[in-house]
């Protein structure tokens, strides 16, 4: 391919994006419809959705996976759970829901007042998490789908919703921790995969040019702060974290017990 056919393609795919239009391949479609076939398709869109896209792939052939083997594997657990679409449908609505759930300990809450704010996926889990505001308790919860039991949508006034949201931010803006971690400069042909390794947090990535360094600056709660440790730990001398002085206190001790292992 040439250049000019270059610079063509690309005016063609940037007009494409601007208009909502996206480029599907032919494995791209085949793939599509092989996991169409997987049961938590059906709990994953809507029935008219999943026909819809049934038919829109219907003269496509699907991957062949056939050829494929998983052996030795532990017990499937779905990325998808079917309270997803429910839950998500609840909070794009601004509504309110009547939440039933169970806890650790058994006990079950049965029709609890719950202002749904956000969908979590733990990675390291493989769990989906609720974030809710309990309005009769006032203060912020996480429930895991699997413990839930119940749930009932219902409308919530706007003045209402407003008056919610704003306690759920206050709320969060009083738990959040942030931490700047830099980038050493020599590892800078790095910096996709490291900030892959942050892509669960909130971030922000500034360039100092005078020192050829990056600092990304990471929001996370507090219960959240073991976890930028081990990200942290598991980078490195890659990174340095330069100005939260818990977690540089909590990474020196963690690092002098590890040493101290190996004194003779």
């Amino acid at each position: 391919m040439n250049l000019f056919e270059k610079i063509f393609n690309y005016q063609i795919l940037s007009k494409l994006e601007d208009s909502g239009t996206f480029m599907v391949t032919a494995h791209e479609r085949g793939w599509l419809k092989a996991m169409l076939r997987h049961p938590a398709a059906a709990e994953a869109f809507s029935p008219e959705t999943l026909q819809k896209l049934q038919l829109m792939l219907e003269q496509d052939l699907a991957l062949d996976t056939g050829e494929l083997q998983h052996k030795a594997a532990s017990k499937e657990k779905h990325a998808y759970h079917p309270n997803v679409r429910p839950l998500r449908q609840a909070i794009t609505n601004k509504s309110m829901l009547r939440l039933s759930y169970s806890i650790n300990n058994e006990r079950t809450h049965i029709e609890q007042e719950c202002f749904p704010y956000k969908l979590e996926y733990s990675m390291v889990k493989r769990e989906w998490y609720l974030l809710w505001y309990h309005a009769k308790n006032r203060m912020l919860m996480s429930t895991k789908l699997d413990k839930i039991i119940a749930i009932g949508e219902q409308a919530c006034g706007a003045d209402y919703y407003e008056q919610l949201r704003a306690k759920v931010y206050a709320l969060q803006e009083k738990r959040s921790i942030s931490a700047d971690i830099r980038v050493m400069p020599e590892y800078n042909g790095e910096l996709s995969r490291i900030l892959y390794a942050f892509s669960c947090f909130e971030k922000e990535v500034s360039y100092e040019a005078d020192t050829n360094a990056y600092t990304i600056r990471l929001f996370f709660s507090s219960g959240e702060s073991e976890y930028v440790l081990s990200k942290t730990r598991f980078l490195g001398k890659r990174v340095n974290i330069i100005n939260n002085k818990q977690l540089r206190s909590r990474m020196l001790e963690s690092a002098t017990k590890a040493l101290g292992r190996y004194e003779e």
